[in-house]
């Protein structure tokens, strides 16, 4: 079981921060919301986390789009039968109406991340925030000069026989490449040179497959987690 320390300064700030983003485990919530409320110091932590984060907000007031708009994105976009197999999630137009807030979602994410890392640590270049069809972020990505660090920001259930598989994809590549299978529940250190390069928009998807991993070279099974590269 975590214990949570409200005692440490760095360790209230980096849970703060957790719960201002939304990205707090639940068992572990109804434990900060309880000391939340009969602790002055944690509850101003957070109050300074949601100021830092508001500038990241969206708009009090949303924006309309012009008549028609999406009807005509829908006809300029080409369409394939399924979202869920093969390369369709890259042309689907749900997903990239999920991760029109991607951007945001990885400076806030990025934010924290840098919180927590080490002193002696490499300052990621790029980073990634891979969303779910329901558009929480369950994984980020963090890239530097040496070093690629897939880390899981939620709990994923992964059924018998069944396996987590890590993939990559530039802009203009013919299909992913494959980037190895990894666990659930811990973060996965991958050297840059296994990278088919990285630019900006370069997508990672983390999918569900077989347990010894996809049998071809491109994602056979559901996509649970996917979102694009931003440089910092």
């Amino acid at each position: 079981m975590f214990v949570m320390n409200f005692s440490d300064s760095n360790e209230m700030q980096i849970l703060a921060g957790e719960y201002a983003l939304g990205v707090m485990p639940p068992e572990e919530k109804s434990v900060f919301e309880s000391e939340l409320r009969r602790n002055p110091s944690l509850a101003a932590a957070v109050a300074d986390w949601n100021d830092r984060l508001l500038v990241l907000s969206p708009p009090s007031k949303p924006v309309e789009p012009s008549t028609g708009l999406w009807q005509r994105i829908e006809r300029d976009l080409p369409r394939k039968t399924s979202s869920h197999r093969g390369d369709g999630i890259w042309s689907s137009l749900s997903f990239w109406r999920i991760s029109s807030m991607g951007g945001m979602i990885a400076s806030a994410v990025l934010a924290l991340s840098l919180l927590t890392m080490q002193p002696d640590s490499r300052a990621p270049t790029y980073v990634a925030v891979l969303q779910g069809s329901d558009a929480a972020a369950s994984w980020i990505v963090e890239i530097n000069d040496q070093t690629l660090r897939l880390r899981p920001l939620t709990k994923t259930s992964v059924p018998a026989g069944k396996s987590l598989q890590f993939w990559t994809k530039p802009e203009g590549a013919a299909g992913p490449t494959s980037l190895g299978l990894v666990m659930p529940d811990q973060s996965t250190v991958l050297s840059v040179r296994l990278l088919p390069g990285i630019s900006t928009n370069q997508l990672f998807e983390v999918t569900l497959e077989p347990e010894s991993g996809s049998p071809v070279n491109r994602p056979t099974g559901p996509i649970l987690a996917l979102g694009k590269a931003v440089p910092l």
